[in-house]
């Protein structure tokens, strides 16, 4: 593995769509996972809107729905070519398997929650896409961070000082995530439907 982001290039040229997909960035502690799920539970019943799990190679978590693997399992799998996107970060790997291609590919929305290391790359893979900021001022992350407790996250100094300085992963939406999350998921569903 290494620091890089990765797609499979031999699919950049073809501009997977004709679907949208929505793109949640943030910074660590923001709510983005919190959002996705008040999204997701929203949208039970409407079948044109997916949200796939990452896989991931840190530990579970009762905050997010990913599908937790070995960094053994997930070298293999990225060698087998089972990953649409792949990423490192904090010393994990993530990734969004290929069914996001077939699901984009079948004119579904597909909202995944990624690095902005990878937006670059997915703007020029996929027909539509749509990047949504989740963010909080700096206390907020940080009283978030530590009251989720997670080894995983390491120092939170680290996390609150990350930034990624790439014009590409500017987003469309901006959902600043201070007060009440049920209003700022109605945000996010109105950039997931392109309302």
């Amino acid at each position: 593995m290494t620091d890089e982001s990765t797609i499979s290039g031999h699919r950049a040229a073809a501009g997977i769509g004709p679907g949208r997909l929505v793109l949640v960035v943030g910074p660590s502690g923001a709510g983005k996972d919190t959002l996705i799920g008040l999204a997701r539970a929203a949208c039970a019943d409407d079948g044109t809107i997916v949200f796939p799990r990452r896989v991931v190679t840190r530990e579970p978590s009762s905050f997010e729905d990913n599908e937790q693997v070995s960094l053994e399992a997930f070298a293999q799998a990225q060698a087998q070519g089972e990953f649409a996107v792949h990423w490192e970060a904090h010393s994990h790997c993530y990734a969004l398997r290929r069914a996001i291609d077939d699901q984009i590919g079948a004119g579904r929305a597909v909202v995944a929650n990624v690095s902005r290391t990878v937006v670059e790359a997915m703007r020029r893979t996929y027909l539509d896409v749509v990047v949504v900021s989740i963010t909080a001022p700096p206390e907020v992350l940080g009283q978030r961070l530590a009251a989720r407790a997670r080894r995983s996250d390491g120092q939170i100094a680290d996390r609150l000082r990350r930034a990624v300085d790439d014009a590409a992963a500017a987003p469309d939406v901006t959902i600043m995530n201070v007060e009440n999350a049920e209003d700022h998921a109605l945000e996010l569903l109105r950039a997931i439907r392109g309302a």
